[in-house]
């Protein structure tokens, strides 16, 4: 597989996502970081968007639910290139149901190399990192080139 380079602005596209036993988590992480937050542009999920918006005074661009669609429409953003970080607090005790939803956004977040936080952890990890409001780069697989020169 071949790669190019993309360059991730200062400024970062961050999706915003949470199972319902976790939305309180995300909110306060949220409140906590909301000053570092302030300066890129936020996703959300459905609820999990409204509750942001309403407990930290973040504006947050809403999506719809997750159930409705609200995940695929972050995964969609993550391919077109308009999401640049994913943070998704993630029930793993979840009832079964939702575990595709779950695998497919983390399986199109990592095809296209964005950072992923899980949890609090990860998501302090991620946001105290010099990366997160400076210009880096990443590198993504070349599906173009790739899909070019394979013959059907």
């Amino acid at each position: 597989m071949e790669y190019k380079n993309v360059t991730l602005a200062a400024k970062k596209h961050i999706a915003l996502v949470a199972h319902d036993n976790k939305k309180k988590d995300l909110v306060q992480w949220c409140e906590t970081h909301k000053v570092e937050l302030a300066q890129h542009t936020l996703y959300g999920t459905g609820t999990t968007g409204r509750l942001i918006e309403r407990e930290t005074g973040l504006p947050v661009n809403k999506l719809l639910s997750g159930p409705l669609g609200g995940d695929q429409q972050v995964g969609s953003m993550i391919t077109e290139g308009r999401v640049d970080v994913l943070i998704f607090f993630w029930d793993p005790f979840e009832p079964m149901p939702h575990d595709p939803d779950v695998k497919a956004l983390l399986r199109i977040a990592a095809v296209w190399n964005i950072p992923i936080a899980c949890n609090q952890v990860s998501a302090d990890f991620m946001v105290t990192s010099p990366l997160f409001s400076n210009t880096t780069e990443r590198a993504i697989p070349d599906y173009e080139s790739y899909m070019a020169k394979r013959s059907f």
